[in-house]
């Protein structure tokens, strides 16, 4: 029997990082937040695969919070520009993780 494909969504992921050697962040940063779109068959799928390409590009994943997908965003009134719209589905089409946006943290001392 043939096992029937399951559909694969686009999930919007905030993944806070901290610092690790060659992660590409600015010398004085202490760590840092990427928007992430990542695509998979449920937010968990999304979540691991984020976490490990992270990982191979020598970041340090801390914590992951879901927003959701295009759809529970919309439902719940959030404002999506057709820029992000457009990488939600460059994330489906190429059954990828794309980094949006990366925001370094500093400490204000």
């Amino acid at each position: 029997m043939a096992e029937k494909r399951k559909t694969h969504k686009v999930f919007t992921l905030l993944v806070e990082v901290g610092r690790n050697a060659g992660d590409g962040l600015p010398k004085d940063a202490t760590g840092g937040a990427l928007m992430c779109y990542a695509s998979g068959v449920d937010e968990a799928e999304a979540v691991r695969e984020t976490v490990a390409i992270l990982k191979k590009a020598d970041l340090a994943p801390l914590d992951v919070s879901g927003y959701g997908t295009l759809e529970e965003r919309l439902a719940e009134g959030h404002d999506i520009s057709d820029e992000e719209k457009a990488l939600m589905q460059r994330a489906l089409d190429e059954n990828s993780v794309i980094v949006a946006q990366m925001t370094p943290f500093y400490d204000k001392v």
